[in-house]
């Protein structure tokens, strides 16, 4: 039998759903409000008659019996009226596949943590008889006080159709939460969405191989649980061994140390978006119903009631209703600016006009003002006498302002009108032009000398050019009485390296044991070197049995182009810091000879890599031979 529930159906008279959040495989997730308890609740519901619904409840009753605050409880499970539900506690926050998705990997110590709290849940259950049995990273929620809580413990692996669920599933989920927490993908046994881990030979990458900077101890762990026995590529069950999630729990959380402010530090990475899950407030009551029920909608159903004037309107309304039911449009709510009398203590608000505002007045016009003298009306010319001027009765002698002639500087406007200021040229001009024109003859002396000196092939300031032979540019050789200094003892140099300063120690000795075939490889890096990638080098530190003035050293390298700084030291040192290079080179080729510009004294010898050839899609250096010539 088929049951259609909608948005606004209220199972068990109880639970009104609101939000249809997955459906998959006849099985449907809810978000719903308990109407009694008022809050908000998680349901599950799959048909009665469907096979999951006997697993489904004996979860549920399971997962009842685990007291942990990390897991979201069971808080009722029944058959009714033909389905089959599950009410869990409501999780609000943002879950470890969004986390890592929209802000990255976490850093080393936050990911340990995480999954720390995470195994000591999954450990206590292991203890009560219950294993999750879909431990994946939807399933593990960051909720809004940094706090870890773990989502559908049993009842997600029941409406997935797992039977028959082991805690070694939960303990290789435990592994590959930490793998994706440290590198963004996905290696655990179950089925998520975020991407899966990248393989080799059927066998996951270790993380270190997929994210430089990974602490050794967390890559172990992974390594040790992920990787089967006998499969290429594993070295982490030598180092590490868990098989439970207690011991995983207590392994990372020796690892983490003093969990003081990491709830708060991991809150601050949490990605801040208004489409993240909401604890929202109640909703109304749907005011539709069936034309047989007379019931009307109880006040104690809403949060918050509104006014008997105001309807209620529905946030879905279902495609078939009753010609009976009338359903009234909600009226838009208008609120202003409160206003406050201070004599009555009244309260009003302030509302928008009713009537539009009258329009600005209009600009004054300004007044007429003729471009020319006007002229008297008999025709004659209005002529009117200058100050300090005679004038005759006929009109003759000088008129201002309209007469250009006839003014005491003999100048006219062209206007009529006589000039206030007599023009004078500005000050200081004829000072700029020339110091304008001392500097051109200047520079035109110092090119006449230039191309004089050049032209009698000395330098450009006249002296004797330097012969090519002693040119200090000139590729130096080394000393001829220098010979290949034997006894050297290698070890690796790595002072970024984080937990443990180190950089394939073991294979060091391969640089300086004579054949050529072995190297010392770097770890493979995804960004280069330098400023802008996860360290600014790696090295070698080769001992040279006592102090030795060096004069070259020639290096046999696998890959290219490499960059590389040579330095000397009187004691082993632990960083390049502080030293000065004797010498920087980039070598194109695989075997070359870089020849110090002057011979440096040392016991200590530091070949530096501060640039790695590109090694498939990410960068390695490898150092075949180390050859030290020195007297």
């Amino acid at each position: 039998m088929t049951h259609t529930i909608r948005p606004g159906d209220v199972l068990a008279g109880r639970y009104r759903l609101v939000d249809l959040l997955t459906e998959s495989g006849g099985g449907r997730f809810w978000r719903a409000h308990d109407r009694v308890l008022q809050r908000h609740v998680a349901l599950h519901v799959i048909p009665a008659d469907d096979p999951r619904s006997e697993r489904l409840l004996e979860a549920a009753r399971s997962n009842a019996l685990l007291l942990d605050r990390r897991v979201l409880r069971v808080l009722d499970a029944e058959i009714r009226d033909g389905l089959c539900y599950v009410v869990n506690e409501w999780g609000s926050g943002t879950s470890l596949d969004i986390l890592v998705t929209s802000s990255g990997p976490l850093e080393p110590r936050y990911a340990a943590w995480l999954v720390s709290e995470v195994a000591d849940s999954v450990a206590q259950a292991h203890e009560a008889g219950v294993a999750h049995g879909r431990l994946v990273p939807e399933n593990v929620l960051v909720d809004r006080t940094g706090e870890i809580r773990v989502i559908g413990l049993g009842v997600d692996a029941a409406m997935h159709g797992l039977s028959g669920t082991r805690s070694s599933t939960d303990v290789t989920d435990l592994a590959g939460l930490l793998y994706c927490a440290l590198t963004g993908k996905w290696a655990g046994a179950s089925t998520s969405a975020v991407p899966r881990a990248p393989e080799e030979h059927g066998q996951v990458l270790r993380p270190r191989q997929v994210r430089a900077g990974i602490p050794r101890p967390l890559d172990a762990l992974c390594d040790a649980v992920l990787h089967v026995d006998g499969q290429p590529g594993s070295r982490g069950r030598e180092l590490v061994s868990v098989t439970t999630a207690r011991e995983i729990q207590a392994y990372l959380a020796d690892f983490v140390g003093d969990p003081a402010g990491i709830a708060e530090g991991l809150l601050a990475t949490l990605p801040r978006r208004r489409d993240l899950p909401l604890v929202l407030p109640s909703v109304p009551e749907i005011a539709v119903r069936d034309a047989g029920e007379q019931s009307a909608v109880r006040e104690d159903d809403v949060a918050d009631p509104v006014p008997a004037t105001q309807p209620i309107v529905p946030t879905e309304v279902p495609a078939e209703v009753p010609a009976e039911t009338t359903v009234t449009p909600e009226l838009p709510t208008q609120a202003g600016l409160p206003i406050f009398d201070d004599e009555s203590g009244d309260v009003s608000w302030l509302a928008a006009r009713q009537t539009p505002p009258p329009p600005p007045p209009p600009f004054d016009q300004p007044p007429e003002r003729p471009l020319f003298a006007p002229s008297p009306p008999n025709g004659t010319p209005l002529r009117t006498p200058r100050p300090g001027s005679s004038a005759t009765a006929d009109g003759a002698g000088d008129f201002w302002p309209w007469d250009n002639t006839g003014t005491e500087s003999g100048r006219a406007t062209g206007s009529g009108l006589v000039p206030v200021v007599e023009e004078e040229r500005p000050p200081g001009r004829s000072w700029l032009r020339l110091a304008a024109a001392i500097a051109v003859g200047l520079l035109l002396l110092v090119a006449i000398v230039v191309a004089y000196n050049l032209g009698r092939g000395k330098t450009v300031l006249g002296g004797e050019p330097l012969d090519s032979g002693s040119s200090s540019s000139a590729t130096p050789t080394p000393s001829p009485s220098a010979t290949p200094l034997g006894g050297l003892v290698a070890e690796d140099l790595d002072p970024q390296g984080t937990p443990v300063p180190e950089e394939n120690p073991e294979d060091a000795g391969l640089a300086v044991d004579g054949d050529p075939t072995t190297s010392w490889p770097t770890s493979a890096y995804d960004q280069q070197l330098g400023p802008d990638g996860l360290k600014d080098g790696v090295g070698l530190v080769v001992d040279l049995g006592g102090e030795h003035s060096v004069s070259a050293v020639r290096l046999t390298l696998e890959g290219a182009p490499t960059g590389v700084e040579l330095y000397l030291a009187d004691e082993r040192p632990t960083d390049v810091e502080g030293l000065r290079p004797v010498q920087e080179a980039t070598l194109e080729s695989t075997g070359e000879t870089i020849t110090l510009d002057e011979p440096a004294t040392g016991r200590f010898l530091v070949v530096w890599l501060t640039e790695l050839p590109p090694d498939g899609s990410r960068f390695r250096g490898r150092v075949a031979e180390v050859e030290v010539l020195g007297e």
